[in-house]
């Protein structure tokens, strides 16, 4: 099946999307010999050379990442060496992207994956996949603080979708949203005067941290992909 080539570079881990469209506008994408425009289609067999570079398409892989405090997601960081693309130089010989992103400041889950499709749906808001954070706040968490929470609350001009929330403590709770916007926990529990202690990411969809620590990584068996 042919597929828009912007879409078969960025399966094969070589960049995103909007850059391989880039690529292909300033004519540095060529198939079976031919420099292609923006719209044109092949098939993974075909010979794609981007940048001078055949594209290889390498096997699949899905990596569980526990994100610890303080490490950026991004794949590099001129004023920093602590970023998640390090992570990845020194444990994966596979160019992988983390899917979506955690603040320098929230720990937790991260999937790492060389699957272009596979992370548009975990990122794409038409998918509503679920996320679950451990938050700590500095003080107890009133009860109609939670009922907002829970109906949807207005940040920055537009009204959060309502999140499900579970006590644990006065002053924890567990709060699963579908939402990506930058710092949308933090912001919704800003919102109410709190200050967020601990902010940890423990579940996407279905696959939960269990007893997965900061730093440590492991791959999804074919069921949970």
């Amino acid at each position: 099946m042919k597929h828009r080539v912007q879409k078969l570079i960025s399966n094969a881990g070589y960049c995103s999307r909007r850059k391989a469209e880039t690529l292909i506008e300033e004519g540095k994408v060529k198939v079976n010999g031919k420099r292609i425009t923006i719209g044109d289609k092949a098939l993974a067999t075909d010979r794609i050379v981007v940048e001078g570079r055949e594209l290889k398409f390498p096997r699949k892989e899905y990596i569980l990442f526990c994100k610890p405090w303080g490490m950026i997601t991004s794949l590099s960081d001129p004023k920093m060496d602590n970023t998640v693309g390090k992570f990845i130089e020194k444990n994966f010989k596979e160019r992988l992207i983390p899917v979506g992103r955690l603040d320098k400041h929230t720990e937790g889950l991260l999937i790492l994956t060389n699957d272009g499709d596979f992370a548009n749906k975990i990122m794409h808001p038409r998918y509503e996949v679920k996320k679950t954070y451990y938050v700590s706040v500095s003080k107890p968490i009133k009860p109609e603080h939670i009922k907002s929470l829970e109906k949807g609350i207005e940040i920055e001009g537009k009204k959060t979708y309502p999140a499900k929330v579970k006590t644990i403590t006065a002053n924890e709770i567990e709060i699963t949203i579908h939402e990506g916007r930058n710092r949308i926990v933090r912001k919704m529990m800003e919102t109410f005067g709190y200050t967020v202690k601990q902010l940890i990411r423990i579940k996407i969809g279905d696959l939960y941290i269990g007893s997965l620590k900061p730093r440590k990584w492991r791959r999804l068996s074919s069921k949970e992909v």
